[in-house]
């Protein structure tokens, strides 16, 4: 058996806190040595921010009393020796929870009112109003008081029905998914919309977050969660009971919420289908003293095979678990019964499987821009090279000649000065374009473009009653973003054919040895437009026509889309503007070290005119440099190579010290 999910994730992070420091410690060395270009340092920064900051999120989604909390509770809290989550008989945890850890906060529970549902404002905005959330303090050394503060997501409350489909929490078309009605004619609804879990749980601090989504109606309730949350998580655990199967609502849940949510990732079917496992819970119930193991056995083999022909898995994805018998066996240490419960199978299957995926993104990101970052500084090497090689041909031809050849070298070369200070009006100008052309493709991906993309879907949707054509607006819409991902890229690749074109013109007239800049490729900006455009598709349709008739609903909706819209394009224009610093940056360093390398001649003629002595001392100096060049070319290659190394089944966690011995 592998390691679990709790030690695979602390590998994961201390392989993460490793290769930050390296890379900080590379970020040093480069500026020592003077090789730390503004594009250099960008690309070192945002590396090392996305290896301290990346999280990994795992969603956990079942239809109300399958066992979920009692699954969260035994993988992640069983060290504390009791339930932290709410786990008792009948509905438990009633509103969506997230648990994770803000260093900036306090650790405590906070919980948005069920009122705020009244409002057309979506979730997102209700997280930036700290007002609106109820705190209470959790006290980190008492299991106790965080249990009893964490009961609270279960509370609930009974309004009238008129209240309740107010709050789309009563949909008059869809009687069997709605609450029960009492005597009194009063609904049982969550007292709390949302709740934020901020604890320093080591997994938690390290960057993991749960999502733990109950109930149809809770998860359907808010578009949100299903457009947003769930399609971010890098896993999705969807447990079903053993006693029940896959019922209707669990398929509800499964066909409408959870494989929509990864429809069109990067990877295909194949990556979507192996981010959701399916927990077969509460296999205990089947274990009684009337029937033998072999029977058992049997009937949890069936259950098995027929979940995952329902929900189109492979078998070996769907797990057989007892939490319950799982939590009771951690914290009496009884490994036989662990074992019987099947908890450590599961484990190991989102433990090798979530992280292992995790660390290979990660990991191939990280070596696709190392290698980049080493291209560029070795560039700057080469060219100190070159000019190193080309004054040292210079200064030994003078050896044995007069004041006035050294006094013609000084002409030639400040000569050369002149006629390289001409290509400035040329790299200006190359300036002037590609920053007009960059500008129109920004506007491209700009907040402004997308509201105006999203005009007519947001009208169709307000507009009362049923919205029949919505879904062909819908198509419209996205027939619209896929074209203007697709000019946008074609933006792109004119700024590439501008700057290739403009590159040669400067090496051919001024010397000059730029390469063909890389293109711009957006494979996350085409992917998730993909799985929104799915994520979607569910509340378009005839079944959710009842549900999206309601101007709350469809509101909360087209927010909900907004939001998420608007965090794809800003992170496509943030690589966009990676990718024209790295395109500009090699004219940049010629430009320094051409017009440093001028200066250095000019000074080297100047101090050896007059000086017998001065020329074979200046000689001297250069082979050295010449030398020390080639010593940070090999500590840099050292040094990248320590980053490029595979990590291997979680061995190399602890990142290798940089070897770097700093060069005068």
């Amino acid at each position: 058996m592998g390691a679990s999910f709790n030690e695979q994730f602390d590998q994961h992070g201390a392989w993460r806190r490793g290769f930050a420091t390296q890379l900080q410690e590379l970020r040093e060395w480069l500026m020592a040595q003077d090789l730390l270009d503004v594009s250099v340092q960008e690309r070192l920064q945002r590396l090392e921010e996305q290896m301290r900051s990346d999280k990994v999120m795992v969603a956990f989604v079942a239809e109300f009393s399958r066992g979920k909390s009692e699954l969260i509770n035994a993988i992640f809290f069983a060290h504390y020796g009791r339930r932290l989550m709410p786990a008792s008989a009948g509905r438990t945890t009633m509103c969506p929870a997230e648990l994770a850890w803000n260093a900036e906060l306090q650790p405590c529970l906070r919980l948005l009112p069920i009122e705020t549902r009244a409002s057309v404002e979506s979730l997102g905005q209700w997280r930036m109003r700290s007002d609106a959330w109820q705190e209470h303090a959790l006290d980190i050394a008492n299991a106790q008081q965080i249990a009893d503060t964490l009961a609270k997501v279960a509370e609930v409350r009974k309004v009238t029905i008129e209240q309740a489909r107010e709050w789309g929490l009563w949909h008059d078309g869809e009687a069997a998914d709605n609450p029960l009605v009492d005597a009194s004619g009063l609904v049982e609804v969550p007292r709390w919309r949302h709740a934020l879990i901020n604890m320093p749980h080591p997994l938690l601090r390290q960057g993991l977050v749960i999502l733990d989504t109950p109930g149809l109606n809770a998860v359907g309730a808010e578009p949100e969660l299903t457009v947003n949350l769930i399609p971010q998580a890098h896993a999705v655990v969807f447990v079903l009971g053993a006693d029940t199967g896959v019922t209707k609502s669990d398929l509800a849940i499964w066909r409408d919420h959870v494989l929509p949510a990864g429809a069109g990732k990067a990877g295909g079917d194949e990556v979507l289908m192996s981010s959701r496992l399916v927990v077969l819970n509460k296999i205990d119930t089947l274990w009684d003293s009337l029937s033998s193991g072999a029977q058992v056995q049997a009937q949890l083999r069936r259950q098995q095979q027929d979940s995952a022909h329902l929900l189109g898995l492979p078998e070996d994805q769907v797990l057989p678990v007892s939490a319950q018998k799982g939590l009771v066996a951690k914290v009496g240490k009884n490994d036989a019964l662990l074992q019987a419960s099947g908890l450590p199978a599961f484990e190991d299957l989102l433990a090798n499987g979530i992280m292992g995926r995790r660390q290979q993104v990660l990991q191939a990101a990280m070596q696709a821009n190392v290698t980049q970052l080493q291209t560029q500084v070795e560039r700057v090497i080469n060219m100190r090279r070159n000019d190193l090689d080309d004054q040292l041909a210079e200064l030994c031809s003078l050896r044995g000649k007069n004041a006035n050849v050294i006094g013609s070298m000084r002409s030639r070369i400040e000569a050369e000065q002149k006629e390289f200070e001409q290509s400035t009006t040329k790299i200006l100008a190359m300036r002037a374009v590609h920053m007009r052309m960059l500008k129109e493709l920004f506007q491209l991906l700009s907040s402004g473009t997308l509201k105006a993309e999203l005009a007519e879907l947001k009208e169709a949707l307000e507009q009362r009653g049923l919205k029949l054509g919505a879904r062909k607006v819908y198509a419209q819409t996205f027939e619209r973003l896929h074209a203007l991902a697709a000019k946008a890229l074609g933006q792109a690749n004119e700024i590439h054919a501008m700057l290739s074109s403009s590159f040669k013109e400067l090496n051919a007239e001024y010397g000059f040895s730029l390469q063909v800049p890389p293109q711009l490729v957006l494979p996350e900006f085409t992917d998730d437009l993909r799985s929104i455009e799915a994520s979607y598709t569910q509340y378009l349709g005839l079944g959710s026509a009842i549900k999206l008739s309601g101007t709350e609903f469809s509101q909360r909706l087209i927010k909900a889309l907004a939001l998420r819209m608007r965090t794809v394009f800003e992170a496509a224009s943030n690589d966009v503007d990676m990718w024209s610093k790295s395109l500009t940056a090699p004219v940049d360093a010629q430009l320094r070290e051409r017009k440093r390398s001028y200066t250095r001649r000019l000074e080297a003629v100047d101090r050896i005119r007059g000086a017998a002595t001065g020329l074979e001392e200046r000689i001297s100096e250069m082979e050295s440099a010449q030398l020390r060049l080639g010593v940070l070319q090999s500590q840099l290659s050292r040094v990248t190579g320590q980053l490029l190394l595979p990590l291997v089944s979680g061995k190399q966690t602890n990142a290798v010290q940089l070897d770097i011995n700093l060069v005068a």
